[in-house]
Formats: structure tokens, C-alpha cells, sequence
């Protein structure tokens, strides 16, 4: 009778707590219930204004740049027009022309060919203003070629060599000290020699080398001519790993120049560059 007695009075005791917890343990789960779901409602929500905002930057931006290239590609349509107007056109209409679009886009187009034109044009004209236009012509030159020097050079390395056109004369070629530049994990080491200088055009004949550490002898890349007109982010030579080096006339006299090669990345160069698919792969790889 004893142990039935406390079977029955352990029994009461569990019974008393089981009354006393479970409307405890019911606040506590429907507590717990409540904050979750104001926990999830809250990220949703949260999730739900990011991607609004998201979306808003994204039309916004998207928006913007076909505004932006549907008022160059008017601009460069109306420009151009006047370059294919017949020759009654002036040349202070085709000057005022050639800025707009030299100052527009030289970033995105080899204007070497027009500048050559307007230059052709200029010395064929009776234009009592006709020095005036060739200085003005070679300004828009030198004032691109700086323009986008300093931006590669913001990213890139550089390094500048000064020619002497009468020593030039004298030895036939100038063989120019070489530079070691490092961009990235790449290092390279610059070669420069000068062939000649055409003095009507003032135009420079050159021949690039290169080698990198695991080469032992220079290695010929490139021999091209260089001019007022010739810019970095058009004019330049694609390397190995998506670089590219460019040499520019930075600045030039009837006895000397100075010369300047800089060394970036693939990525400023113009946008008509494509990146060949052996670079993306590499990059690709690269990245693994």
C-alpha cells in the first residue's frame, strides 16, 4: 500500500507540472513561432527593397547608357557628314568638326587616317589662315596623345627616352638604352632602336624588342613608324597575358624628340579591341 501511495503522489506531482509547463511551453513555441516569422518576413522584406533597388540602378544605368550612345552615334553622324560634303565645305567648318570628333572619340576609333586627310587638305589649301590650321591640327594631336598617356600611365608603367636627330644622322641608327618594367606579375625588358626620321612629315621609324626573364636575347616584336597622330589606346602592340606597350611622341623639335613607351593592361586599350579567345581562356584558367 506504501509504494502504491507513492506511485500516486509522484504521479500528482508530474501531473501538477505538466499543468503548470504546458501553457509555458505553448507561450514559449508560439513566442518562438512569432519571431521567426517576423525574422523571415523581415529578410523577405529586406531582400525584396534590395532588389527593387537593384533593379531600379540597373534600368536607370541601362537607360542612361542608350541615351549616351544614341547621342554619340548622332554626333558622329552629323560630323562625319560634313567630311563628305563636296569641297565647298571650309576648312574652319571641317576644323571645328575634327576636334568634336577627335575630342569625342578618340577612345573608340583610329582617327590617324582623317588627321592625315585634314593634314593633305590643309597643305593643298590657299587659306591665308593656313599655318594657324596646321597648328591647330597638331594640337588635337598632342593634346589626345597627353590626354590618354595619363591615364595609362595612372595604371601602367612608363619610361622616356630622348632622340637626337643629328647624332641620328651621323651614326645611320640610334640604339636607345633599355628599360626593365614590371606590371603586374609580368616583367619585361624594353628594347627601342631608331631607324630614321622622315623631316617633311616628322615621322619616326623604330623597331621594338622585348625579353622577359626566361628569355636570354632580346626579342625583335615590332618595327613600325610613329607620328603626332599615332595614339596609345589605338596604336599600340599586344602582349602576351592581355597587356599592350605603345610608343608616343611626347615631344619633338627640327633638331630632337622625346619619346615615351608605356606598359598597361589589355583593358584600357580602345574599344574596338576584342580580347582574343586564347587570352579569355588563360584568364579563365588563371583564376581556378
Amino acid at each position: 500500500m506504501a509504494a502504491d501511495t507513492e506511485v500516486k503522489q509522484g504521479k500528482d506531482l508530474w501531473d501538477k507540472l505538466q499543468i503548470i509547463f504546458n501553457p509555458i511551453n505553448g507561450l514559449l513555441t508560439a513566442i518562438t513561432v512569432a519571431l521567426l516569422g517576423y525574422y523571415t518576413s523581415s529578410v523577405l522584406r529586406s531582400n525584396e527593397e534590395a532588389n527593387t533597388k537593384e533593379r531600379v540602378y540597373t534600368e536607370l544605368t541601362s537607360s542612361r547608357e542608350m541615351a549616351d550612345s544614341a547621342l554619340r552615334k548622332d554626333m558622329f553622324l552629323s560630323i562625319i557628314e560634313i567630311f563628305q560634303r563636296p569641297e565647298s565645305s571650309s576648312l574652319e567648318a571641317k576644323m571645328l568638326n575634327m576636334e568634336l570628333l577627335t575630342y569625342n572619340f578618340h577612345d573608340s576609333l583610329n582617327l590617324k587616317p582623317l588627321f592625315a586627310h585634314m593634314t593633305r587638305l590643309i597643305g593643298e589649301s590657299n587659306d591665308p589662315k593656313k599655318k594657324s590650321y596646321e597648328a591647330r591640327l597638331n594640337q588635337i594631336g598632342r593634346d589626345v596623345a597627353t590626354r590618354q598617356l595619363v591615364l595609362l600611365e595612372q595604371v601602367g608603367s612608363k619610361f622616356s627616352r630622348s632622340i637626337d636627330f643629328e647624332m641620328l644622322q651621323k651614326e645611320g641608327f640610334l640604339e636607345l638604352p633599355p628599360e626593365t618594367l614590371t606590371l603586374g606579375e609580368k616583367t619585361r625588358e624594353f628594347y627601342l632602336s631608331i631607324l630614321g626620321v622622315n623631316p617633311e612629315t616628322r615621322q619616326i621609324r623604330l623597331e621594338m624588342g622585348i625579353r622577359t626573364p626566361q628569355e636570354s636575347s632580346a626579342k625583335q616584336l615590332r618595327k613600325f613608324q610613329l607620328g603626332d597622330f599615332d595614339f596609345p589606346m589605338i596604336d599600340n602592340t599586344r602582349l602576351s597575358g592581355d597587356q599592350r606597350a605603345a610608343v608616343v611622341i611626347t615631344q619633338s623639335s627640327d633638331t630632337s624628340a622625346e619619346i615615351t613607351l608605356v606598359y598597361f593592361p589589355g583593358s584600357y586599350a580602345s574599344l574596338k579591341e576584342k580580347v582574343s579567345y586564347d587570352e579569355v581562356i588563360e584568364q579563365f584558367r588563371t583564376k581556378q
